[in-house]
Parts: C-alpha cells; sequence; structure tokens
C-alpha cells in the first residue's frame, strides 16, 4: 500500500535583470522553447519497516521502495510504485506493485482548498489465496484456500486539503485483498472503506515537518470461523479467534528535506507507527499469523504486526 515516504520537488525560477537590446530580446524568446505542460520525476527509498495504514507488510524488516510519476498542469496525474514485502503475509508475492492515476483541482471559493479524485491498483505479482499453508496445519502442505483467488486490490478515493491539512476516503471496488467466501470469510468484502487525517505541519526550524496520521479501517465482512478446507483444516480460525479485522492506526514524526552535496531531493523522517486491534493484527491472531507455512505442527509462526515502532525513512526525488 503506497505510503510514500518522499516529498515532492519544489520548483522556482529566479528573475535576473537583463542589459540586452530589444532585438537581442526578441531573438532569445523566439528561440527559447515552450515549457511543457507535462513532467515527469521518480523516488526510490528505504523504510526500516514498510508500515502500511498501521500494518507492517514486511514482517517487521527493511523494505526498498521506488517509483515513478508523471502530471500535467491541469491536474492530472499518474504513477507506479513499488516495494518489497514479506511472503509470509502475501504467500509466493515478494514485491508489491501500485498503479495509480486521479486529478488535483482546487475550489476558488476557498483560498488554499484544494481537492482530489482517483483510483489505484493493489498488485502482488505470483501471489494468491491458493498458496496459503497454515503454519500449523493438520498437514502443513494442504491448500486451506485452493479456491480463492489473488490479492490484488482496487480502490478509488476523493480527498480534500486545506493548506498542511489533508483528509482522504478510499473504498475498495472489489473485495478486500480477495477476503470472500472462498478464502474463509462470511461473504464479499467489496465496499471495505479506509478514513484518514493527514497532516504536514512545517516547523519554523531546521527545515523540519511535523507529520502526523490517524485513520480507520472498516472491512465489509467478518472471519467465518466454520469454514472448513475439507481435510480437516481451518482456515479462518486464531488462537484469539477474532474474526473483525477493523482498527485505528495512528502516525506521529518528522520529515526533514536536505541536499548531499549539490544534489537535492534527499529527504529522511524518523515516525512512531502504531494501531489497534491486537486481537486479529497481534501474534495470537489470523491478521499476525503465517499464510506461507513456516511454522511446527504444534506452534504457529506469528508476529504482532500493528505493534508500535520507531520507523526510519529516507528517500530521494529526482
Amino acid at each position: 500500500m503506497r505510503k510514500s515516504i518522499l516529498t515532492l520537488a519544489v520548483l522556482s525560477t529566479l528573475a535576473l535583470p537583463s542589459f540586452a537590446s530589444a532585438a537581442e530580446e526578441a531573438a532569445e524568446t523566439t528561440a527559447k522553447a515552450p515549457e511543457s505542460a507535462w513532467s515527469l520525476t521518480s523516488n526510490v527509498g528505504f523504510v526500516s519497516d514498510y508500515y502500511a495504514r498501521g500494518i507492517s507488510q514486511n514482517w517487521h524488516k527493511p523494505a526498498l521502495q521506488g517509483g515513478f510519476d508523471v502530471a500535467h498542469s491541469s491536474g492530472f496525474y499518474a504513477g507506479v510504485w513499488g516495494s518489497s514485502i514479506t511472503p509470509n503475509t502475501f504467500p509466493d508475492a515478494t514485491v508489491e506493485l501500485d498503479a495509480y492515476a486521479g486529478y488535483n483541482g482546487s475550489i476558488p471559493a476557498v483560498e488554499g482548498l484544494g481537492y482530489t479524485v482517483g483510483a489505484i491498483g493493489y498488485f502482488y505479482p505470483g501471489g494468491s489465496w491458493k498458496k496459503y499453508r497454515a503454519s500449523n496445519a493438520v498437514n502443513p502442505n494442504d491448500q486451506l484456500t485452493p479456491h480463492g483467488g489473488r490479492w490484488d486490490t482496487y480502490e478509488a478515493n476523493f480527498g480534500l486539503s486545506y493548506k498542511w491539512l489533508s483528509a482522504k476516503a478510499s473504498v475498495t471496488l472489489g473485495d478486500w485483498f480477495g477476503a470472500e467466501k472462498k478464502t474463509g470469510w462470511d461473504g464479499g468484502t467489496s465496499g471495505t472503506t479506509y478514513l484518514e487525517l493527514n497532516a504536514a505541519y512545517p516547523l519554523p526550524w531546521e527545515g523540519l515537518t511535523l507529520v502526523g496520521h490517524i485513520g480507520h479501517l472498516n472491512v465489509a465482512g467478518k472471519l467465518n470461523l466454520a469454514y472448513a478446507d475439507g481435510n480437516g483444516n481451518l482456515p479462518s480460525t486464531s488462537i484469539s479467534n477474532e474474526t473483525n479485522p477493523d482498527y485505528t492506526d495512528w502516525k506521529i514524526g518528522l520529515s526533514k528535506a536536505f541536499k548531499v552535496a549539490n544534489s537535492e531531493g534527499w529527504n529522511a523522517g524518523l515516525y512512531w507507527v502504531e494501531s489497534n486491534n491486537d486481537d486479529y493484527w497481534g501474534s495470537k491472531g489470523y491478521g499476525g499469523t503465517s499464510f506461507n507455512g513456516k511454522g511446527t505442527a504444534t506452534k504457529a509462526q506469528s508476529k504482532d504486526l500493528n505493534d508500535g515502532r520507531l520507523i526510519v525513512t529516507i528517500g530521494r526525488t529526482f
């Protein structure tokens, strides 16, 4: 899930005094190429732990990330972004790829008020619910959800921004990461929502920015504890037996833009990230248990994927 750690590039022009003659100025104007309405940027980054919406996507391990963005002066934008992830959560997938597009605009009636509308797809090459193996299954080689589909998920989103504050609502256009009856849920999860409020307040010293975030996930479905795979396994169960994945997450920290030698576009951040609902996303819950059969017959491989962590990020935009 794209949670970009990189700053947007800030472009400026310098007006220099000219002592050229009128003829020289005319020649320069004629020779000058028209400024393109399109811009292209790329980014690369490193995070000590890839947390997306309050949940670790990489089993509490570091991740490499990067992407490309194209924007038009009209407000249109599109891009792709990727990150390393763990096959513990997404069996046989080691990369998340996001593709997105949308439109940014302003509302003239209120100075500083803007909006965005867009769509995004989250893709997990090689990953599928068909490859879900329980860590403590009766037979660890059983396919627990053999009729399940891919993890790939699609969302539409709409947001508002005012100066350093922004809010966004996202809704899935299909099942939430493949969660439906064939994968051990009580029904389809289309219409799952994520609401968030973000702040990026520029501090008056050292070029620091105070970053804050709070979000809430509301999944349109719950686990079906009675679901069985036909081989004596109960894929939706866990030690806690929590069936509801909903949670609230939050983040607070500092970011700083800086130069390295003469190269600009660098940014670093230090954030505290956390979410609640330990019963589902913790080590005794369904969401915190490995899906790729790496545990033993009596002990599941698991982690607290939502526990509070101090995250370090560093990246550069080109």
